[in-house]
């Protein structure tokens, strides 16, 4: 057993009903009691250091008049459970991206470093499932960008692929019909930004957010291109996108290969890409798994199942997905 003295806000360190503890315990296979002097953790030896880490920490830095956080504790947890040098300070303290109205904190190992290859390199692919993060930090990136005149623009793009629906059935004219397909994108935008000037910086075309269709025959310079939902690219689409680019620009593509919606039997650009463009110098991969969601916890439980699996069109499986859907 370990002993952590207590001291300092431990309503705030323990969480309504002693919710933060029990995230704790969850993350580290560690039973955690109060003994009303000391916390005792019990449990597998690897798991009360990574405890007694993440509840020494936290400590400190509120000492020093930190204030948790939603998911701060979840958080802390989980990056000692993957690293148990991990500094929390470092990594709940240092924001990496200042964006508009919001200051962005990496919530996970491959998250910070998907960031750190857009600081680093003018071409990076983002690749993993649902929820983590990967266009929202991404734009996070790019705002902050704009905001400090690195660049003179952002251009956002996903391909408006059918998934279920024909886009010919849906009301209204050709902008209308694709927003939808770029809502994710929009969203985003407005979380870093109020929505005025998001409004106006949209109407002067400085932040341009269109189909993968619209970059045809274009140079895109001095701006940053987030290529969105790249999965659903064919390669004749991401060769197009990818030698848009421009001098002073970054590109950053993202996508999830299990999810990919091509009609069957199509190769997904961002497959091809990754195999192509795998052994360029200068061009950045960055791959996430469950482990760096940062939506509801059960989103980890769900790619956990799924992943366990196998792909949609595996023999005695449901469904149509594409023969893609599988690959590494």
């Amino acid at each position: 057993m370990t002993r952590v003295a207590l001291a300092g806000r431990t309503d705030e360190l323990f969480g309504v009903k002693d919710e933060n503890l029990r995230a704790i315990e969850e993350i580290l296979k560690v039973r955690i009691k109060n003994d009303g002097v000391d916390l005792v953790i019990d449990g597998p030896e690897a798991g009360q250091r990574q405890a007694q880490s993440v509840l020494t920490q936290l400590t400190s830095m509120m000492a020093k008049g930190y204030g948790l956080g939603g998911g701060d504790v979840r958080l802390a947890a989980t990056l000692i459970s993957e690293n148990e040098g991990a500094d929390l300070k470092d990594f709940l303290t240092k924001a990496i991206v200042r964006s508009g109205k919001k200051t962005i904190v990496p919530r996970s190992f491959n998250q910070r470093r998907y960031l750190e290859q857009i600081l680093g390199s003018d071409m990076v692919f983002g690749v993993g499932p649902a929820g983590t993060g990967k266009t929202y930090l991404a734009v996070a990136q790019a705002v902050s960008y704009l905001l400090s005149k690195s660049v003179a623009r952002i251009i956002l793009a996903r391909p408006a692929v059918e998934a279920g629906e024909k886009l010919g059935f849906l009301p209204g004219d050709l902008q209308q019909k694709v927003d939808p397909y770029l809502r994710p994108l929009y969203d985003a935008l407005y979380d870093m930004m109020e929505f005025e000037k998001v409004e106006r910086l949209i109407a002067r075309h400085v932040i341009e957010v269109a189909p993968i269709a619209f970059m045809r025959g274009r140079t895109l310079s001095d701006a940053f291109v987030i290529i969105d939902e790249a999965q659903n690219t064919t390669p004749e689409q991401m060769k197009m996108v990818l030698t848009r680019i421009g001098f002073g620009s970054k590109v950053v593509v993202n996508g999830d290969i299990t999810q990919i919606d091509l009609p069957q039997g199509r190769t997904s650009g961002l497959v091809d890409a990754i195999q192509v463009l795998s052994g360029v110098e200068g061009i950045g991969f960055s791959y996430f798994d469950q482990r760096d969601v940062v939506r509801h916890k059960l989103v980890q439980s769900v790619i956990k199942a799924y992943e366990s699996r196998g792909p949609v069109n595996a023999p005695g499986s449901a469904g149509n997905g594409s023969s893609n859907g599988g690959a590494s």
